[in-house]
């Protein structure tokens, strides 16, 4: 099994325009060693409840994750009230499409680009690892680009850093702390993202990886790097537990990251710190894993 590398490699940052809706241009943020390669590449979905924040969210992150020896691209994507659901998951299957066929530019290759994500950025990436050839995520296209159709948006792996893996079960979680009266501001901050983004209730099944996969749909399994927390109030513990079990028995594989403290903030503000460090350290093996067999 190939082992982490100690080198830190300088790094190029660059804004570059990967889609255009009419006169409105989505950008993506890379982020890369300046020489070296071919790397792994990581399609970045940032985090916020599907309606807040950009692709400079995570910069201190990625940066961090780019001096390893990754080569990211952390994209915009609609969000409301431009669009909801699937409006950002088709965008991010487009920017798969994308890095592939910019592999040369991003010091990768088609088949070394992955998808990651933070919280509802992540359940995005598992969805889209899931459904890469669902017609609703296809559907977005590029005059500009024709390249992209030469690819599909199927990757080799996923990276979910505290996702919101089950949609519905979340939204449900956050109208039974409304009932009990606790934590106001959390509640009234997801619900009302939840019903900006998905409609309905039957949409945050629809699109939730824990409800497909228990509802024996036809997926994908891509090998996913999961982390989580069991102190994490904001990402329910049970969901992660009913994810792994069914991703695990329909044969895929998962490498689960446990963090004594939830997701707040502390990989992003402080990458050079000592949970950071030991979580890039085992991120960066599970990389180096799963591209050990590329060409």
């Amino acid at each position: 099994m190939p082992t982490p590398s100690s080198i830190q490699y300088d790094i190029d940052i660059d804004d570059v325009e990967y889609l255009r809706h009419g006169d409105s241009a989505l950008l993506a943020r890379i982020i890369m060693p300046k020489s070296g390669g071919p790397f792994p590449s990581l399609v970045h979905l940032h985090g916020g409840a599907w309606t807040e924040n950009d692709r400079t969210k995570d910069d201190t992150m990625l940066s961090a994750l780019a001096r390893l020896g990754v080569a990211v691209v952390s994209i915009d994507f609609r969000m409301p009230p431009v669009a909801g659901y699937p409006a950002s998951v088709a965008d991010a299957n487009f920017a798969i499409r994308w890095a592939k066929a910019n592999a040369e530019r991003l010091r990768t290759t088609p088949d070394r680009v992955g998808i990651m994500g933070s919280s509802s950025g992540a359940h995005q990436a598992v969805l889209l690892g899931m459904r890469p050839g669902e017609p609703r995520y296809t559907a977005t296209a590029d005059t500009s680009a024709p390249a992209v159709a030469a690819f599909d948006a199927s990757v080799p792996y996923v990276v979910a850093l505290w996702p919101v893996i089950d949609p519905l079960g979340r939204y449900q979680y956050a109208k039974d702390l409304e009932r009990a009266g606790e934590r106001p501001e959390f509640t009234a901050n997801i619900l009302a993202s939840h019903d900006a983004y998905w409609g309905s209730e039957d949409a945050m099944s629809e699109g939730s990886p824990v409800r497909i996969l228990e509802r024996g749909e036809a997926v994908a399994t891509p090998p996913v790097f999961y982390v989580g927390s069991e102190a994490d109030q904001s990402h329910p513990y049970p969901h992660l537990d009913r994810f792994v079990t069914s991703y695990r028995a329909r044969g895929g594989s998962v490498d689960l990251y446990l963090t004594e403290t939830p997701a707040s903030g502390w990989l992003a503000s402080d990458p050079e710190g000592e949970p950071s460090v030991a979580l890039f350290g085992q991120l960066q093996s599970f990389l180096l894993e799963v591209c050990s067999d590329k060409q």
